[in-house]
């Protein structure tokens, strides 16, 4: 439960003592279980198909000058917010055209990569980095 919060507590233990992490899963045919992603971040794609942020942001995230990034929906369609790895942006004296065409090819690869209902519209380039929680984590609500 939760240090003090009794509310909170409630409402993620049930009255048989399970704790309900809010995590999706799915478990595969020989018995292996795979987070999805969190019941808070998923999104209804405009074909009613569930996305995964999380698993976009895994793809994402690992590819050229990618420092951070998070998806989000706007206006029915999914938007990929990327935060570059501006050392990497300075060491190699790119312009901010240059960095926007870099994520515009991420985005054809990432794209060719995904089912066509999770499919980004487009990249947009930060300027700064995602303000975070104590533990680091990008606080996704700021930019829904």
């Amino acid at each position: 439960g939760y240090y003090k919060n009794e509310e909170a507590t409630r409402q993620v233990i049930d009255e048989d003592g399970w704790y309900h992490t809010g995590d999706l899963g799915e478990m595969s045919e020989d018995g292996h279980i795979f987070i999805k992603g969190r019941i808070k971040n998923m999104l209804l794609g405009s074909n009613g198909q569930n996305v995964y942020p999380e698993e976009i942001e895994d793809k994402l995230s690992s590819m050229m000058m990618v420092n951070e990034c998070i998806v989000v929906q706007r206006d029915n369609k999914l938007v990929g917010l990327v935060y570059p790895d501006m050392d990497e942006v300075g060491n190699m004296g790119l312009t901010d055209q240059e960095v926007q065409a870099l994520m515009d090819q991420n985005l054809k690869d990432l794209n060719s990569a995904l089912p066509a209902y999770c499919r980004l519209s487009e990249i947009q380039v930060r300027n700064e980095e995602f303000a975070k929680t104590p533990k680091k984590s990008i606080k996704r609500y700021l930019y829904n």
